[in-house]
C-alpha cells in the first residue's frame, strides 16, 4: 500500500566471471605480497641471524643480554651461558635471553 515494488536494474550483460572475480582477489594478493617482503621476510632473517649468533658464542666473548647486562662469557652450556658481570660475580643466563655478542677483542663492563 505505501510501498512502490522495487526492480533490478538489467544494466546488459555481467562481465566473465573469472575476470571479475580476478580484479576482486588482485589487490589482496598484491597486499600480501608487500607484507611478505616488508615485514616476513626481514623478520626470518633476523631470527636465522639471532639463532646463528646464539649457536657461535664462545667463552671470552663478551655478551650484552636482553635485560641490559654487559659480561664476560666465562662458560657455554646447550641452553646457558655463565657470564661474569664482575669481578667474582658470575650468573648463569639463559641463551635465547642474548642480544648481542661482541667478539673478545672488545671490553666488557667489568674490565
Amino acid at each position: 500500500m505505501f510501498a512502490s515494488p522495487a526492480f533490478a536494474a538489467t544494466g546488459g550483460t555481467a562481465s566473465g566471471g573469472t575476470a571479475g572475480f580476478l580484479v576482486q582477489i588482485f589487490p589482496l594478493v598484491l597486499i600480501f605480497v608487500i607484507f611478505y617482503f616488508l615485514l616476513i621476510r626481514p623478520q626470518q632473517r633476523r631470527m636465522k641471524q639471532h639463532q646463528q649468533m646464539i649457536m657461535d658464542v664462545k667463552p671470552r666473548d663478551v655478551a650484552v643480554t636482553n635485560g641490559g647486562l654487559i659480561g664476560k662469557v666465562t662458560k657455554v652450556d646447550e641452553n646457558e651461558i655463565e657470564l661474569e658481570i664482575a669481578p667474582n660475580t658470575r650468573v648463569r643466563v639463559v641463551k635465547s635471553m642474548l642480544s648481542d655478542i661482541r667478539p673478545h677483542g672488545t671490553k666488557a663492563a667489568n674490565d
